[in-house]
């Protein structure tokens, strides 16, 4: 028996010093979200398959959870085979050469961690393992400027930790194999020898003429050779993506590069049909179909097609708002539960109506991005969503998906998460449509987190602009008219009381403070100045059809005053004019050229007063219609006679 483990032993190193398979460089520090991070692979012989190997990566940190040696990602190397030069890359996705093998984003840590080769597949590694020495192939040790980790080294049987940083160049260089088997740090070069002054690959890469093309246009892909070939080859490609395939543009798939070529053009019409099919994405896509010696430098990039088939709303944008065009779809019975009633009493009405654990659901957090298509579609192009912050419109198909967010938009938690403790589960990441959902109460506080009720679509870059803070701490980009100002109070508003453990206190509490955002007064005023629109009430709708529970504060506007404001502790009477803190609204207040006054009342005349009372001038108006002015920036007086007679005065300014 002992003549036997000896004999395992001794074959098990001669297996290591003589394997295969090695790492060959590891890049794990790189600019901005590390998205180049890869590790590259080095067989002894080219068109070497790497079935039966796996790669497994190691947590070194002191988490008695999760760190001490334990295995965090794991990836089986069955169905690769090395190039010519026995290499392979698996990497994220910027990295140049395209990885033969996609890595997730920001997975690989910095250190000090280690990653290693072992016989077998990714089912022998569940999530947590410990390293070991057990069908051990190749193991690295490696570090940024951390220190020693002595215990990876044991569990690893390695002696020697690499710190990539070791020249104080992380961003740009990477920890590279060299002939004796030790490594060195220097200027990455995935996809090419280690010893090489120059790539080990002719890289071929494309560009278009444009990024976005609108159909009954053209856009023209020139093909590039980082170097000309001595002989012709041909280049075959792929357009398709999902729903646009060869039925949606005119051209020919194919290039021939004659030797000593560079650069190829190829120019492609898109068809304009009649079809609304929405805004979709041409998707330029190599396939990996190169000769030998030849590397994509990039693939898989895509050009926005503009489908010109759009709808247009009757209804304004919040920048140009309109009223009383889209109607509320709650049910005629849907608030009588809050009628006479007043104070805590309400307000625990409300919270039992709009969380009724009976009737509300919540979706996946997947699921909000459609949800969001729907809810904030602009009114001026159905194939576009409205930003909150920035006022404007961006085809909805232009969602983020990978690191960058520039030009793209996303999901912004009004009621920011850290602030309000919601967070995602794995089922989060399914999208199974309006027909599948959760049962969802008060006190079911995770479900903030895809609650579209304060989720709107925002500009990628302003929502990290806006992070966690307060408002007004946050108010906008700058430029913004505030038209989203309302919406962002109601929402606040309906947060509160939907679920336990929230609430809207003045004053700035600090951006980590959890359960309490800010700052209620100007969140009040904002409600007044920025009354609920045909927009916002689109949006109730839409969101009720999935979640079946709506936000109260957009139907009945009124009822913040009497939860916050200034008819707060009286009794709410569900009959009475539902107005927000008059029989009047005044939008936008304050203005600059015209105003609209919003009510049920009809007004015979409206009476114009500087701020020491002086008159100014009479207008006669006609309900919800604008007021144009010419006044100089101070505060006003407007006072508003009825038909009947009856008076009303309400302060304006005018900036």
């Amino acid at each position: 028996m002992k003549y036997v483990y000896t004999l395992f032993v001794f074959c098990f190193a001669f297996a290591k010093a003589y394997s295969q398979v090695v790492i060959n460089e590891l890049d794990t520090d790189t600019p901005g979200t590390d998205d180049m991070e890869f590790v590259e692979l080095k067989t002894d012989n080219p068109f070497q398959s790497l079935n039966g190997y796996v790669l497994v990566f190691f947590n070194g940190s002191t988490s008695t959870s999760s760190g001490q040696g334990r295995s965090y990602y794991t990836v089986d190397l069955d169905g690769l085979t090395t190039d010519n030069n026995g290499l392979i890359v698996l990497g994220s996705s910027q990295v140049s050469p395209v990885p033969d093998r996609l890595l997730a984003e920001s997975n690989i840590q910095n250190g000090a961690d280690a990653v290693a080769i072992y016989l077998g597949d990714d089912t022998d590694w569940p999530d947590r393992t410990f390293a070991n020495q057990t069908n051990l192939i190749d193991a690295l040790v490696y570090e940024t400027d951390d220190a020693l980790n002595q215990n990876l080294l044991n569990l690893l049987g390695e002696t020697v930790q690499y710190n990539e940083n070791e020249n104080g160049n992380k961003l740009s260089e990477s920890i590279q194999r060299k002939a004796d088997g030790t490594f060195e740090v220097k200027p990455s070069t995935p996809h090419s020898l280690n010893d090489t002054t120059t790539p080990s690959y002719t890289g071929v890469s494309y560009t278009t003429s444009s990024a976005s093309v609108d159909e009954g246009s053209s856009v023209d892909i020139t093909f590039t050779l980082t170097q000309a070939s001595s002989n012709s080859f041909t280049l075959n490609y792929s357009l398709n993506n999902s729903g646009f395939d060869t039925s949606d543009y005119t051209g020919v798939t194919q290039v021939t590069f004659a030797p000593g070529v560079t650069s190829v053009t190829e120019s492609f019409t898109i068809i304009d049909d009649v079809v609304d099919e929405g805004d979709e994405f041409m998707r330029i896509n190599i396939q990996n179909s190169l000769p030998v010696g030849f590397k994509r430098l990039k693939d898989n990039e895509t050009v926005l097609i503009v489908d010109n088939d759009f709808q247009t709303a009757n209804y304004g944008t919040p920048l140009q708002p309109t009223y009383g065009i889209v109607n509320s779809t709650a049910p005629s019975n849907y608030y009588d539960s809050l009628n006479n009633l007043s104070g805590n009493t309400l307000e625990t009405a409300i919270t039992n109506l709009i969380a009724d654990e009976n009737t509300v659901r919540i979706h996946t957090y997947d699921d909000t991005i459609e949800i969001l298509k729907q809810a904030d579609v602009s009114p001026l192009n159905s194939n576009k969503v409205w930003l909150l912050y920035s006022e404007e419109d961006r085809s909805d198909i232009l969602f983020q998906t990978g690191s960058s967010n520039v030009g793209r938009w996303n999901r912004e938690h009004i009621y920011p998460r850290s602030r309000g403790g919601f967070f995602e589960i794995e089922y989060d990441e399914t999208i199974d449509g309006m027909s599948a959902w959760t049962p969802t109460n008060a006190d079911s506080l995770r479900h903030g987190q895809s609650d579209a009720h304060h989720l709107r679509a925002t500009d990628g870059p302003e929502n990290s602009q806006r992070g966690n803070k307060d408002y007004p701490e946050y108010n906008g980009p700058s430029g913004s008219q505030g038209s989203w100002h309302g919406d962002v109070a109601r929402a606040i508003f309906y947060m509160t009381l939907r679920y336990n453990g929230l609430d809207v206190v003045n004053g700035n509490p600090s951006n980590s403070t959890s359960g309490q955002i800010g700052d209620l007064a100007t969140l009040l005023q904002w409600h007044r100045n920025d009354p609920p629109d045909d927009f916002e009430m689109n949006r109730n709708n839409v969101v009720y059809n999935w979640q079946f529970n709506r936000n109260p504060f957009i139907d009945l506007p009124d009822l913040v005053e009497y939860i916050w404001g200034n008819q707060s502790g009286q009794t709410y009477l569900l009959n009475e004019d539902e107005v927000s803190f008059n029989e009047y609204i005044i939008y936008p207040n304050p203005s600059q050229n015209s105003f609209l006054i919003q009510t049920t009342t009809p007004i015979k005349e409206v009476a114009i007063y500087d701020g020491t009372g002086r008159w100014i001038q009479n207008k006669t108006v006609e309900n919800n219609s604008t007021i144009n002015h010419n006044l100089q920036a101070g505060v006003y007086y407007l006072k508003i006679t009825s038909t009947q007679g009856n008076t009303s005065t309400i302060k304006h300014i005018v900036k």
